[in-house]
């Protein structure tokens, strides 16, 4: 085996790694977990208010990419906030970053493209109730 072949197989090995989806493996988004579930009020600046339902705080991640089957890079997880990327594949992606003040009340900025567009969201979202019908 020549010197190049171990090179290429070390090579592939590092970017099959980094692509691992980090929701399954790697750090744990344990704060997104403490989030409470249910019907949260999101206030974007310039918008109305929209309320949505959300099982746990994950789904908070893609607010503009709402159950696409997405992978996720964890580039920060802490107790306090946690910054993630991901990529929907033919649908675009995003980077969210998500600050908690309490387990009711989170900051969260996300950018990307979603279907060919750009999108912003700065919001403050507070756990306003249960979802009906739950």
């Amino acid at each position: 085996m020549s010197r190049i072949q171990p090179c290429i197989l070390l090579a592939i090995a590092g970017l099959l790694a980094a692509a691992a989806p980090a929701f399954g493996g790697g750090p744990s988004l344990a704060m997104l977990d403490q989030i409470e579930g249910g019907k949260w009020e999101l206030r974007e600046r310039g918008a109305p208010p929209q309320q949505i339902c959300v099982p746990s705080g994950r789904q908070l991640i893609q607010l503009r990419h709402p159950g696409a089957s997405c992978n996720a890079f964890v580039i920060e997880d802490t107790a306090a906030q946690v910054v993630v990327q991901y990529t929907c594949a033919g649908h675009g992606y995003g980077r969210t970053q998500i600050r908690r003040e309490t387990n009711r009340l989170v900051q969260i900025d996300s950018q990307g493209i979603t279907d060919g567009y750009p999108f912003e969201v700065s919001a403050e979202a507070r756990r306003v109730g249960v979802c009906s019908g739950r």
